[in-house]
């Protein structure tokens, strides 16, 4: 292991993603850049019972593809998920895992929920078929840290190896911590993310009831239900999939000839400690998490040109989010350009963090702010750039942000390669 010195610099060397936008990174940021929802009428149940009836679902997706069909039948889709994603980001960064390295490469992945959905089948098995016909193997499938695990079973990486759970802030807090594995020199790469499959009939039920589940505009298609930061935006909608990264040293990466999409140049973490669901007033917790991110690496708050929010599109969430941008960035707010994905996807729960941090490393990248089609009303007390179509712009820097149910704040900043 290497001693720590604090001044690595960390590279975004592959990307690996399963979305309802599609799953394959050309794909993913072609229906991104033309504003392609994945949003749809929900296919896994009959969603007639309920106001909302629309989810963003994975399509055209093939588990056994990606891990052993016996594993597969044992497992919860989120694993499987997590799995092809992570497989996915290292065939994209072209790091070869061997005897070599093996140790000097950690997992640092997870999931908000686990495997609730399989705990649920099981437990329906139990009262239907009886004890002896439940699953041997549902305790091991269906935990947080499974898709971890699984993850390095698959791909024979045998150094750090972890689960960061913080709800729908869970893949901005896995790879913001891989990042500093690798700065602190722990690890010389990772791969960072997080899954999630949460769309069962009953988790739409539980967030029904919350009263977060919103509803198109009257008289509208099914597509504009989530809308971020817009005047007439109430509530979110649920979708599924998985995102992974491949974090490296930087100077290792380039000396392998990698091709660089982006470097990691903060992290931050800050807990509202107020509520369970509701935010803290003000937005202190993303206020401060944001403050953190910045600072850790001295990135100034003028250099920022664009955010990816977390942005669910429900009325008190999208407020104290705007207000903790306000206190940060102040009367060059305005200026910045916000891209709500969550608007073409829906809300990936654990899995959103790291689906969206892939989509702001690629509009470093490619130097273009998605844009946000189903804003249209803008909402005076938010007063945030939104624009609706892409913008093709300079991005110097660009911060990520996520909220978790519980109050965990967590934001990642992103840093346009040169080639320096």
């Amino acid at each position: 292991m290497r001693k720590p010195d604090f001044t690595r610099r960390v590279a975004v060397t592959g990307l690996g993603i399963v979305s309802p936008i599609g799953s394959d990174v050309d794909t993913v940021w072609q229906h991104l850049v033309d504003g392609v929802s994945g949003l749809g009428h929900i296919t896994y149940w009959d969603p007639a019972p309920y106001d909302c009836q629309v989810s963003g679902e994975v399509h055209d997706f093939d588990p056994a593809a990606w891990m052993n069909f016996k594993e597969v039948r044992r497992t919860d889709k989120n694993v499987v998920l997590g799995v092809a994603a992570a497989k996915k980001a290292l065939a994209h960064s072209g790091l070869q895992v061997s005897d070599a390295n093996r140790d000097e490469i950690g997992v640092v992945f997870g999931s908000g929920g686990g495997g609730s959905r399989l705990l649920m089948e099981n437990r329906h098995t139990w009262e239907t078929k009886g004890a002896r016909a439940v699953s041997p193997f549902y305790i091991a499938n269906m935990l947080p840290d499974t898709a971890s695990g699984q993850i390095a079973i698959e791909t024979g990486i045998r150094g750090p190896n972890m689960c960061i759970v913080t709800a729908c802030s869970t893949g901005t807090h896995n790879i913001g911590e891989a990042a500093e594995l690798i700065r602190r020199g722990d690890v010389v790469a990772a791969v960072a993310g997080s899954t999630e499959s949460p769309l069962h009939e009953l988790i739409h039920i539980g967030f029904s009831n919350m009263r977060g589940m919103g509803t198109p505009r009257p008289g509208e298609p099914e597509q504009t239900i989530s809308r971020p930061f817009d005047i007439t935006r109430n509530g979110f909608v649920l979708g599924e999939g998985a995102g992974a990264v491949i974090l490296e040293d930087l100077e290792l990466a380039k000396a392998r000839g990698a091709t660089i999409y982006a470097e990691v140049t903060g992290f931050g973490s800050a807990a509202d400690a107020w509520d369970l669901i509701q935010p803290v007033e003000k937005g202190d917790g993303v206020r401060r998490a944001l403050l953190q991110a910045l600072e850790r690496y001295d990135v100034k708050p003028e250099w920022i040109d664009m955010i990816n929010p977390h942005g669910t599109s429900t009325p008190l969430g999208d407020l104290r989010e705007a207000e903790a941008f306000w206190a940060v960035f102040g009367d060059r707010t305005p200026e910045i350009p916000i891209s709500a994905t969550k608007s073409l996807t829906g809300h990936l729960m654990g899995a959103a963090g790291a689906v969206e941090a892939i989509f702001t490393v690629l509009s470093v990248h490619n130097q273009a702010v998605p844009g946000v089609p189903t804003f249209r009303d803008p909402d005076p007390e938010i007063n945030l750039n939104v624009p609706r179509e892409t913008v093709r712009r300079e991005i110097r820097y660009a911060i990520s942000d996520n909220v978790g149910l519980g109050g965990h704040n967590g934001a990642v900043i992103f840093k346009h390669y040169e080639g320096d």
